[in-house]
């Protein structure tokens, strides 16, 4: 079935698929998404998908912005990870004249984020001076409004604040040479000496000012989703690369095929079970908690707690599926030309965010034992 994200544009997710199919080796080489394509992400309503739906956003439930990035994924796991930043909930903590002035050209804006190391700010009457240099801003090459960290306040929970400034007002520094994820861009930011007005700053993670039921859905927590569903789509292209080859012809010994030997069947089946069984478990979680905020009441502790586990757990079982695909593909997966490369080099990246590493684990057992979390702002 043809799916159709913005009604009001003849793009469809299935004409930016066959786009990001045809043209990620361009990704990888370039090291980011040309704005072209941006544009066509556009055109698909991917960046309203968290727009408020009072300023003509798409304001779609998680797990169907969830299952977006998983397909793009699937395709190309920079250009999903780009995708993912259409997820930007955290700017419905500006003030509402601001959103306004945000989104009077259209609900269609992309935003980037170098939102590490916070920096410390001077104050201003009325803002702050921002200096200083944050890393890791995907996407930032296309975007049109980029956040910086700056140090909260004692009454911010521990929460840092995001200066919003106009891309004009940014240099982008270009040292993103990676191993995998490469298409993504995520550059290093550097701002001189900018004035931004109190106005264009929220608490990252804060209340926001919209009322409408993905608002209330934890901020930090679907941050950290999107990411990881890169690798349920990267998982799912590597499973699905190996079952096709190994239902191929034989191999040049003569042996019989891979589909015929009893340990290829058998380790695909558990990398598949695996890889289902997080992903029910990512879902599940996901539809919970919306159907909790939808119907006016808070998420709770403990599903929010389950939510950044789900997230850090399909990070690492994708990662595993594809490395389970990898080590069944023999010598044919160790050249740069097969796709396992591509898929071993982003799923590998993918777990190293800090969103989505072990001790996530140990905060979310905090959380379900009752007992405070040893990260900040966990929950």
């Amino acid at each position: 079935m043809t799916e159709v994200l913005n009604p009001t544009s003849s793009a469809t997710l299935d004409e930016v698929l066959k786009t990001v199919e045809r043209r990620r080796e361009e990704f990888s080489e370039q090291k980011s998404l040309p704005e072209d394509v941006i544009a066509e992400f556009k055109k698909a309503g991917i960046y309203r998908s968290a727009t408020p739906k009072q300023f003509g956003g798409d304001a779609l439930p998680p797990a169907e912005f969830l299952r977006i990035v998983e397909r793009i994924s699937a395709v190309d796991a920079s250009a999903g990870w780009v995708a993912s930043f259409g997820s930007a909930v955290y700017l419905a903590a500006l003030p509402l004249e601001t959103q306004a002035k945000l989104y009077a050209e259209g609900p269609d804006v992309v935003f980037a984020g170098g939102l590490f190391p916070v920096q410390k700010a001077d104050r201003f009457p009325g803002g702050w001076n921002v200096t200083g240099e944050w890393k890791f801003s995907s996407g930032c090459r296309g975007a049109d409004i980029i956040g910086v960290g700056l140090a909260g306040g004692d009454d911010n929970n521990g929460k840092p604040l995001t200066a919003l400034l106009r891309p004009d007002q940014v240099q982008i520094v270009e040292n993103w040479d990676v191993i995998g994820l490469k298409g993504t861009g995520s550059n290093d930011l550097r701002v001189q000496g900018e004035f931004v007005p109190d106005e264009w700053t929220f608490i990252r993670g804060g209340e926001p000012t919209v009322d409408e039921p993905l608002y209330r859905y934890p901020a930090i927590a679907y941050a950290a989703q999107v990411l990881a569903a890169v690798n349920l789509g990267t998982g799912r292209a590597a499973l699905d690369y190996a079952t096709r080859v190994g239902s191929g012809r034989s191999g040049i010994t003569g042996a019989p095929k891979l589909a015929d030997r009893a340990y290829y069947r058998i380790d695909i089946a558990k990398a598949e079970a695996s890889l289902l069984s997080a992903r029910a478990f990512f879902y599940d979680i996901s539809e919970e908690v919306f159907a909790t905020v939808t119907a006016g009441d808070p998420a709770t502790d403990k599903q929010k707690a389950l939510l950044r586990l789900a997230s850090t757990h399909v990070a690492k079982v994708g990662a595993a599926a594809v490395q389970s695909a990898y080590t069944l593909s023999g010598t044919a997966a160790i050249y740069d030309s097969n796709p396992m490369q591509r898929y071993l080099r982003d799923a590998s990246v993918v777990t190293q965010h800090a969103f989505l590493g072990d001790g996530i684990y140990d905060g979310a057992g905090a959380v379900l034992m009752d007992t405070p979390p040893s990260i900040p702002a966990f929950i």
